[in-house]
Protein backbone atom coordinates (compact mmCIF):
# COMPACT_ATOMS: atom_id res chain seq x y z
CA UNK A 1 0.00 0.00 0.00
CA UNK A 2 1.32 3.52 -0.92
CA UNK A 3 0.61 6.61 1.11
CA UNK A 4 0.98 10.20 0.27
CA UNK A 5 0.85 12.27 2.60
CA UNK A 6 0.81 15.97 2.76
CA UNK A 7 0.83 18.66 5.24
CA UNK A 8 0.33 22.20 4.69
CA UNK A 9 0.14 24.21 7.87
CA UNK A 10 2.34 27.23 8.25
CA UNK A 11 2.25 26.20 12.59
CA UNK A 12 4.78 23.51 12.42
CA UNK A 13 4.56 22.11 16.45
CA UNK A 14 1.49 24.26 16.80
CA UNK A 15 -0.69 22.49 13.85
CA UNK A 16 -3.70 20.51 14.91
CA UNK A 17 -3.82 19.62 11.25
CA UNK A 18 -0.23 18.10 11.88
CA UNK A 19 -0.95 16.65 14.68
CA UNK A 20 -4.11 14.81 13.77
CA UNK A 21 -3.15 14.04 10.06
CA UNK A 22 0.18 12.22 12.14
CA UNK A 23 -2.63 10.62 13.59
CA UNK A 24 -4.31 9.12 11.05
CA UNK A 25 -1.00 7.71 9.43
CA UNK A 26 -0.23 6.40 12.28
CA UNK A 27 -3.55 4.61 12.63
CA UNK A 28 -3.22 3.29 8.66
CA UNK A 29 0.17 1.88 9.52
CA UNK A 30 -0.79 0.15 12.72
CA UNK A 31 -3.56 -1.43 10.60
CA UNK A 32 -1.25 -2.36 7.33
CA UNK A 33 2.50 -3.67 7.54
CA UNK A 34 3.06 -3.01 3.92
CA UNK A 35 2.63 0.91 3.87
CA UNK A 36 5.05 2.70 1.91
CA UNK A 37 5.17 6.33 2.91
CA UNK A 38 6.07 9.55 1.15
CA UNK A 39 5.93 12.35 2.80
CA UNK A 40 5.40 16.42 1.51
CA UNK A 41 5.40 19.18 4.04
CA UNK A 42 3.96 21.78 1.45
CA UNK A 43 5.01 24.46 4.40
CA UNK A 44 8.45 23.60 5.08
CA UNK A 45 9.51 22.61 1.85
CA UNK A 46 7.41 24.60 -0.68
CA UNK A 47 6.32 24.20 -3.86
CA UNK A 48 7.09 27.20 -5.89
CA UNK A 49 3.69 28.67 -7.51
CA UNK A 50 3.24 28.42 -11.07
CA UNK A 51 4.71 31.15 -13.13
CA UNK A 52 4.39 32.03 -16.59
CA UNK A 53 8.08 30.90 -17.08
CA UNK A 54 7.08 27.44 -15.75
CA UNK A 55 3.84 26.90 -17.51
CA UNK A 56 5.88 28.28 -20.37
CA UNK A 57 7.29 24.78 -21.09
CA UNK A 58 4.63 23.53 -21.99
CA UNK A 59 5.01 25.66 -25.55
CA UNK A 60 8.33 25.54 -26.45
CA UNK A 61 10.91 22.79 -27.44
CA UNK A 62 12.15 21.22 -24.24
CA UNK A 63 15.68 21.96 -25.95
CA UNK A 64 14.91 25.67 -25.40
CA UNK A 65 13.79 24.91 -21.52
CA UNK A 66 15.54 27.81 -19.31
CA UNK A 67 16.83 26.13 -15.87
CA UNK A 68 13.85 26.84 -13.96
CA UNK A 69 11.90 25.06 -16.97
CA UNK A 70 13.64 21.99 -16.62
CA UNK A 71 14.00 21.82 -13.16
CA UNK A 72 10.39 22.59 -12.31
CA UNK A 73 8.82 20.45 -15.16
CA UNK A 74 11.08 17.15 -13.43
CA UNK A 75 9.69 18.54 -9.98
CA UNK A 76 5.63 18.53 -11.69
CA UNK A 77 6.49 14.72 -13.33
CA UNK A 78 7.30 13.63 -9.74
CA UNK A 79 4.55 14.61 -7.81
CA UNK A 80 1.83 13.66 -10.63
CA UNK A 81 3.69 10.26 -10.33
CA UNK A 82 3.33 10.21 -6.32
CA UNK A 83 -0.19 11.54 -6.23
CA UNK A 84 -1.18 8.73 -9.42
CA UNK A 85 0.87 6.05 -7.65
CA UNK A 86 -0.80 6.41 -4.33
CA UNK A 87 -3.41 4.18 -2.47
CA UNK A 88 -4.07 6.58 0.08
CA UNK A 89 -3.95 10.13 0.79
CA UNK A 90 -3.85 12.38 3.87
CA UNK A 91 -4.17 15.68 3.49
CA UNK A 92 -3.47 17.91 6.14
CA UNK A 93 -5.45 21.39 5.48
CA UNK A 94 -6.26 24.12 7.54
CA UNK A 95 -8.30 26.94 6.90
CA UNK A 96 -6.49 30.13 6.33
CA UNK A 97 -9.09 33.02 6.03
CA UNK A 98 -12.17 31.06 4.73
CA UNK A 99 -9.70 28.78 1.52
CA UNK A 100 -6.98 26.22 1.83
CA UNK A 101 -3.19 27.43 2.24
CA UNK A 102 -1.56 28.66 -0.54
CA UNK A 103 1.40 25.68 -0.50
CA UNK A 104 -1.95 23.40 -0.44
CA UNK A 105 -2.99 24.98 -4.08
CA UNK A 106 0.63 24.97 -5.52
CA UNK A 107 0.39 21.42 -5.05
CA UNK A 108 -2.94 21.05 -6.26
CA UNK A 109 -2.14 23.52 -9.17
CA UNK A 110 0.94 21.06 -10.33
CA UNK A 111 -0.84 17.82 -10.38
CA UNK A 112 -4.59 19.39 -11.66
CA UNK A 113 -3.13 18.84 -15.28
CA UNK A 114 -5.07 17.77 -18.71
CA UNK A 115 -4.23 14.25 -20.60
CA UNK A 116 -2.02 13.45 -17.18
CA UNK A 117 -4.82 13.40 -13.95
CA UNK A 118 -8.15 14.57 -16.21
CA UNK A 119 -9.19 15.13 -19.71
CA UNK A 120 -12.08 16.53 -21.78
CA UNK A 121 -14.08 14.26 -23.35
CA UNK A 122 -17.73 15.27 -25.73
CA UNK A 123 -19.55 14.96 -22.32
CA UNK A 124 -17.28 17.39 -20.37
CA UNK A 125 -14.35 16.60 -18.54
CA UNK A 126 -13.19 13.09 -17.01
CA UNK A 127 -11.02 12.45 -13.61
CA UNK A 128 -8.60 10.17 -14.77
CA UNK A 129 -7.46 9.30 -10.85
CA UNK A 130 -9.85 6.76 -9.64
CA UNK A 131 -9.40 4.44 -6.74
CA UNK A 132 -8.13 5.99 -4.32
CA UNK A 133 -9.02 6.78 -0.54
CA UNK A 134 -8.60 10.35 1.06
CA UNK A 135 -8.32 11.38 3.85
CA UNK A 136 -8.86 15.36 4.54
CA UNK A 137 -7.57 16.68 8.29
CA UNK A 138 -9.39 20.03 8.38
CA UNK A 139 -8.74 22.34 10.85
CA UNK A 140 -10.55 25.44 11.70
CA UNK A 141 -10.20 28.31 13.83
CA UNK A 142 -14.01 28.96 13.81
CA UNK A 143 -17.26 26.98 13.06
CA UNK A 144 -18.07 26.74 9.61
CA UNK A 145 -19.86 23.29 9.86
CA UNK A 146 -23.26 24.68 10.10
CA UNK A 147 -25.55 26.69 7.69
CA UNK A 148 -23.94 30.08 8.35
CA UNK A 149 -20.61 28.97 8.68
CA UNK A 150 -20.86 26.53 5.36
CA UNK A 151 -21.60 30.02 3.33
CA UNK A 152 -17.73 31.41 3.96
CA UNK A 153 -16.09 27.59 3.99
CA UNK A 154 -14.10 27.26 0.33
CA UNK A 155 -12.35 24.92 2.22
CA UNK A 156 -13.34 22.00 2.24
CA UNK A 157 -15.80 22.12 -0.76
CA UNK A 158 -12.98 23.12 -2.22
CA UNK A 159 -10.71 20.44 -2.09
CA UNK A 160 -13.64 17.87 -2.54
CA UNK A 161 -14.69 19.40 -5.55
CA UNK A 162 -10.95 19.45 -7.00
CA UNK A 163 -10.08 15.71 -5.64
CA UNK A 164 -13.54 14.49 -7.87
CA UNK A 165 -12.78 16.47 -10.89
CA UNK A 166 -9.76 13.96 -10.81
CA UNK A 167 -11.67 11.38 -10.22
CA UNK A 168 -11.24 10.80 -6.49
CA UNK A 169 -14.34 10.45 -5.24
CA UNK A 170 -13.76 8.77 -1.70
CA UNK A 171 -12.84 11.19 0.37
CA UNK A 172 -13.33 11.43 4.33
CA UNK A 173 -13.43 14.42 6.44
CA UNK A 174 -11.58 14.50 9.91
CA UNK A 175 -12.38 18.19 11.21
CA UNK A 176 -11.35 20.01 14.23
CA UNK A 177 -13.45 23.45 14.59
CA UNK A 178 -13.14 26.00 16.94
CA UNK A 179 -9.78 25.46 17.79
CA UNK A 180 -9.16 29.14 17.66
CA UNK A 181 -12.11 29.62 20.30
CA UNK A 182 -10.17 29.13 23.72
CA UNK A 183 -8.44 26.28 25.13
CA UNK A 184 -11.14 24.42 26.22
CA UNK A 185 -12.89 23.55 22.63
CA UNK A 186 -9.88 23.17 21.20
CA UNK A 187 -8.69 20.67 23.30
CA UNK A 188 -12.34 18.91 23.02
CA UNK A 189 -12.49 19.45 18.81
CA UNK A 190 -9.11 17.58 18.93
CA UNK A 191 -10.65 14.71 21.08
CA UNK A 192 -13.31 14.33 18.87
CA UNK A 193 -10.97 14.49 15.84
CA UNK A 194 -8.85 11.40 17.17
CA UNK A 195 -12.04 9.32 18.03
CA UNK A 196 -13.43 9.80 14.19
CA UNK A 197 -9.88 8.90 13.27
CA UNK A 198 -10.02 5.64 15.74
CA UNK A 199 -13.54 4.70 13.64
CA UNK A 200 -12.08 5.31 9.73
CA UNK A 201 -12.39 2.86 7.08
CA UNK A 202 -8.44 2.93 6.63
Amino acid sequence: MKLLHLDSSILADNSVTRELSAVVANTLRQRHADVETTYRDLAANPIAHLSGEIVGARFVAEADWTATQRSESALNDQLIEEFIAADVLIIGAPMYNFSIPSQLKSWIDRVAVAGRTFKYSENGPVGLVPNKKVVLVSGRGGVHSGEQGSLMDFQEDFLVKVLGFLGVIDVEIVRAEAIGMGPDKRATSIHLAKEAIAKLAL
